[in-house]
């Protein structure tokens, strides 16, 4: 079920049960401001979630309210996560979805990182 972006934060989503390790996780990354894990149900290859360590909606709640060092420290991560798993070359994909109208399933900011074949066009046409 689509998420509406501007409700408020649930701390029993599936993500903030995973930050505190209620549930498992294939840990990719990890530091003070964001853990990766491998997507349960792929859609690519390679395909990744990052999320941050705070309690934000959306990018748009994240962009608002996270602080300057939250901001650096996870677009810094989804950068090096894309390296390290050897994405840059020949390329990749980033999807973070916002409100119901993108799909957005998980009321936690989440960005996806898929790779690992050619993705084709961005939007079905």
């Amino acid at each position: 079920m689509p998420v509406d972006a501007t409700v408020a934060y649930d701390p029993e989503n599936i993500f903030a049960r995973i930050l505190r390790g209620e549930i498992p996780c294939s840990k990719v990354y990890e530091d003070e401001h964001a853990l990766a894990f491998h997507d349960i149900n792929p859609q690519a290859p390679q395909h990744i979630l990052v999320i941050p360590k705070g309690a934000y909606v959306s990018w748009d709640d994240f962009s608002s309210k996270a602080s300057e060092a939250e901001i650096a420290g996870f677009v810094r991560a989804v950068g090096r996560i894309a390296r390290d798993a050897g994405l840059v070359e020949p390329g990749y994909r980033l999807l973070a979805n916002t409100g119901p109208d993108s799909h957005q399933e998980v009321p936690h900011l989440h960005v996806h990182i898929f790779g690992g074949r050619p993705l084709g066009p961005m939007l079905a046409r």
